[in-house]
């Protein structure tokens, strides 16, 4: 991949004046990307989950697997190369930021965006981040944020399986569901009024090829629920999806596929089990809770409407 700045974009050069204060640092350039913020992400990889989950997939699928744009990375480093601060974009999608620790961070990095001629669509991060984030935008472009989709982070604490557990069992999918899994993402992202980040097919092709997919089945091998989860990176794995279609939901089995793959996760050595809920579902928040999950964080997506 070319290594140099797009037209508009600063390089690290151009913040070497900056000396002892951190500055963001935009590049197109994956691997400088990882080599100078993976040890940040590393340090907080709950908090880091979706950059660490995408960053991942770009070097395992390659850069265009979430569309025909090319990637954008960004870092806040000061003069001694220390991370404060990273964010990732893949358009059309939101980009994805980390927390940061103060509402300047976030306002510089809206400076550097803007003043790049760059427009992104929205934003998504920790929910106070993201606030600040949109919050500067609008005062840089007169874009009203809009809350996009609110989303709670929990951790696996003691996994409590659900009791009694439904008849039947669970498999990792394989080739052979390719064509289900894609119908089963088409179904999910439209039963949540998200547009899906990759092809379904894509998607299903990128799961199958690591067991990135269990398969909850009843006793006559008929599949009734999913559950999805990434690879396991800086020790965490997050469970997504999780689905069942309508017709088959209240029996159990959402809970017993997570319930699975969870544990598979702790026995693949994972030191954290993570998964995103909608914050306004209820239920989905409240089965989560009831199989071990604990609140981490709030997060909020922003789209920008002119």
């Amino acid at each position: 991949m070319d290594s140099s700045p797009r037209p508009g974009y600063p390089s690290q050069s151009d913040h070497a004046e900056h000396a002892g204060h951190p500055a963001w640092q935009l590049t197109a350039d994956l691997d400088e990307f990882h080599s100078r913020a993976a040890a940040f992400l590393h340090s907080a990889p709950a908090l880091h989950t979706a950059l660490l989950s995408v960053t991942d997939m770009l070097r395992t699928r390659g850069l265009h697997v979430y569309g025909k744009e090319d990637p954008l990375f960004g870092i806040r480093a000061d003069g001694e190369g220390a991370v404060s601060g990273a964010f990732l974009w893949t358009p059309p999608h939101f980009p994805a930021l980390s927390p940061l620790a103060d509402a300047a961070a976030a306002d510089e990095l809206a400076g550097v965006l803007a003043d790049a001629g760059l427009a992104p669509a929205g934003i998504g991060a920790e929910s106070a981040t993201a606030g600040a984030f949109s919050a500067a935008w609008q005062r840089r472009t007169n874009a009203t944020p809009v809350v996009h989709y609110p989303q709670r982070l929990y951790r696996l604490g003691t996994l409590t399986p659900p009791l009694p557990s439904p008849a039947g069992g669970a498999r990792v999918a394989t080739g052979a569901d390719r064509e289900l899994l894609a119908r089963w993402h088409g179904e999910f992202h439209e039963a949540i009024g998200e547009k899906a980040a990759m092809d379904a097919g894509e998607w299903a092709d990128a799961r199958i090829a690591y067991g990135g997919v269990t398969l909850w089945e009843t006793p006559d091998g008929a599949p009734v629920a999913m559950a999805g989860n990434t690879r396991q990176v800086a020790g965490q794995v997050r469970i997504a999806p999780v689905y069942t279609p309508a017709h088959l939901r209240g029996r159990g089995y959402a809970g017993a596929v997570t319930t699975v793959v969870s544990r598979a996760a702790l026995a693949a050595g994972a030191d954290e089990v993570l998964l995103f809920t909608d914050v306004d579902n209820p239920t989905s928040n409240e089965l989560y809770q009831r199989l071990g999950f604990s609140p981490v964080r709030d997060f909020t997506q922003y789209g920008f409407t002119r």
